[in-house]
């Protein structure tokens, strides 16, 4: 896609023509999220979540780093620090339960707009960078919340850590040595915790780093859009700023709000009770659980209860153990895969019939996920987590694949503006032209 019509940058006064010439950053967010960076004009409310994602996470290293302030990493007092900044420290309670509550908006949020990518094939040429960084943050998120939740050292934190850090164990030869050298001994410690405080506060850095490459990969093909058909031309766009900046102002505006109702009037209703109690290694909750947004990869993890052996013989192949760990990492790491297990040369769902039947049925065995991840690990639950873990496997690995080869899409707009106005007098080209054959990606503009 071609920037060649979007607005150059012109400094005005003295200052800014020097502060160009020594330092562009003024440019650099011109051309970022200003009016020098042109954006499809069809985007719907689905790319609000990725200003939101950025929101989120600033919103987290802010709060983190004032919580931090007060915190003490050890495991005599870690709990009474708590406590003495929801009492004492002013605004402790607003800091502890924005930072806690945030790390929930964040996960909404960062799910939404993943689950945009599934639909609009936000993975695909030219894009698969953005994809792929975007699985690594995902994954970066994942381990900073995990250490995170370890920090209040109550029930759930202690016999969480103990339980997920378990899992290393599982891998043969290095696992017990591994678990061993990241805890720090052989169940959760003072070790544990200086260890998971002090990667809690470096990992957003990384994953701010993470976000600035993400961004710089989306500008250099620029944002994908609802018709998957790529900007042609200078009125398939409107700049960034005003247009999308206003959009996604009050689009925050109306998510703040309802983070605000969270934070002030059920600011533990996302939580575990049992993190209200410190810690205690001899007394094990009746439920051990993750936080909510760990639930779907829980649920894939205690979907293995069987070993995998040689038919007739009984010699143990793989654990149940090892089984869930790899089926739990495999179900996010097959994401990298998704741009070339997805060869449909159409991009958006909403031109691809059976494929939005499919796409449906999989939000509906996530819904499942999520539940049975929180659920206890006993009939039918089990039985349900592992058909719904099947399910997910399935639709990456076989349902997608097969649908990408035999589905017949629906017809593509000639260009965004077609789809927009209904009609582009700058083409020469029919109104609807047939999408293109199976296998091959539709031309990218120049």
């Amino acid at each position: 896609m071609s920037f060649a019509w979007a607005n150059s940058y012109e400094p005005k006064t003295d200052l800014t023509k020097w502060l160009d010439e020594k330092l562009p950053v003024p440019r650099l967010v011109y051309n970022a999220i200003g009016a020098g960076y042109p954006v499809p004009r069809n985007l719907n409310y689905m790319w609000n979540f990725g200003v939101l994602a950025g929101f989120f996470l600033m919103f987290q290293i802010i709060t983190g780093i004032i919580l931090a302030m007060h915190y003490a990493a050890n495991t005599d007092v870690a709990f009474g620090q708590i406590e003495h900044i929801m009492r004492n420290v002013n605004y402790g309670w607003l800091m502890k339960y924005a930072h806690a509550n945030g790390a929930s908006f964040f996960f909404m949020v960062i799910y939404l707009h993943i689950f945009r990518g599934f639909y609009y094939s936000s993975y695909k040429a030219p894009r698969e960078m953005i994809w792929l960084l975007g699985v690594v943050i995902f994954l970066l998120m994942m381990a900073t919340a995990f250490m995170g939740y370890v920090l209040p050292w109550g029930q759930m934190s202690f016999w969480g850590a103990k339980v997920i850090t378990g899992l290393f164990g599982a891998i043969p030869f290095i696992g017990e040595p591994l678990q061993v050298w990241l805890v720090g001994g052989y169940a959760p410690n003072n070790s544990t915790l200086n260890r998971f405080f002090s990667l809690h506060f470096l990992m957003p850095f990384v994953i701010l780093g993470a976000v600035i490459l993400h961004i710089w990969a989306l500008h250099i093909p620029g944002s994908s859009n609802p018709t998957g058909v790529e900007v042609k031309k200078e009125s398939d766009t409107v700049p960034f700023h005003p247009y999308y900046t206003a959009k996604d102002g009050w689009f925050l505006g109306l998510v703040l709000s309802l983070f605000a109702f969270v934070v002030f009037f059920a600011p533990n209703a996302l939580g575990h009770a049992e993190n209200w109690i410190e810690a205690n290694p001899l007394s094990t909750p009746a439920l051990i659980v993750p936080e909510w947004y760990f639930y779907p990869f829980y649920a894939i993890l205690r979907a293995f209860t069987g070993d995998l052996t040689i038919p007739f013989t009984g010699i143990v192949l793989i654990e149940a153990k090892l089984l869930g760990v790899i089926a739990m990492f495999g179900s996010i790491l097959l994401w990298f895969f998704l741009p070339w297990l997805d060869k449909s040369p159409v991009r958006s769902g909403s031109y691809r019939p059976l494929f939005r039947i499919f796409f449906w049925i999989f939000v509906v065995d996530m819904a499942a996920l999520f539940y049975l991840g929180g659920a206890k690990a006993e009939e039918p639950f089990i039985v349900m987590s592992q058909i719904a873990t099947a399910w997910y496997f399935l639709h990456f690995l076989v349902i997608l694949p097969i649908i990408s080869q035999i589905e017949v899409p629906k017809a593509l707009p000639f260009s965004i503006t077609e789809a927009v106005l209904g009609k582009d007098e700058g083409s020469s080209k029919s109104a609807t032209p047939s999408a293109p054959p199976a296998g091959a990606m539709p031309e990218p503009a120049e």
